[in-house]
């Protein structure tokens, strides 16, 4: 298939192939860092991409909800310092993980471009900073993984959460593309190419956690 060709959106590499298509969208994926993406075309528009976060029924009193969260929760816990300082980036409108580390004794600051826009968060930096089921909505990953490294003090923890691409096979029926704001897929693969090129500590806790250290 021949095509113009589309710069990763996350290591700006235009090293990048077709890799999937479906009734909806057009996937390719970077050679360099192995990245699926959706083109630009295929984007929703912010009116619509708010929209669509408007009907999530998340509430810090829903158990379920606060189980899936315990996912990163309870490993980023137990590697913290206590009375640590973190930000939960992409928390949504009922933020619920802060709750959570709360309860635990720390300090938890918010940013939501839809919900929290407080962008004087941004200029600070911290122990922590969490983003759970945000990094596969992101239409500019480049820029926004670079913020998140600013915002993590050198030993601190960055800590993620999104289910990851496996291979094509298992990408072709997987539901998670399926949901429009999802723009970008990661793998294994992906999150090792950025801790190896941004010198940081990996660990994967389960099949959707990435936990990374800020070497200092």
């Amino acid at each position: 298939m021949k095509y113009n060709v589309t710069p990763c959106p996350l290591c700006l590499s235009e090293q990048t192939h077709f890799y999937h298509q479906d009734k909806n969208r057009h996937y390719h994926q970077c050679a360099c860092c192995q990245l699926v993406f959706v083109l630009p075309d295929f984007r929703l528009d912010p009116a619509q991409e708010k929209a669509h976060y408007d009907h999530h029924q998340n509430a810090s009193e829903d158990f379920g909800y606060r189980q899936f969260l315990s996912r990163l929760a309870t490993p980023l816990l137990e590697r913290l310092s206590a009375n640590s300082m973190g930000l939960d980036f992409g928390c949504g409108p009922g933020p619920t993980l802060s709750k959570i580390m709360h309860e635990s004794g720390h300090h938890v600051c918010l940013y939501d471009i839809y919900y929290y826009p407080n962008t004087s968060v941004l200029k600070q930096t911290y122990d922590f900073v969490t983003a759970t089921e945000v990094i596969e909505h992101l239409y500019y990953p480049d820029q926004v993984w670079n913020t998140w490294l600013s915002l993590v003090k050198p030993g601190g923890w960055l800590a993620i959460m999104t289910k990851q691409v496996t291979d094509l096979a298992g990408f072709t029926n997987w539901h998670y593309k399926l949901d429009m704001t999802h723009v970008v897929f990661f793998s294994q693969a992906t999150f090792e190419y950025l801790a190896k090129r941004d010198n940081l500590t990996l660990e994967f806790v389960g099949n959707d956690v990435v936990l990374f250290r800020k070497n200092g």
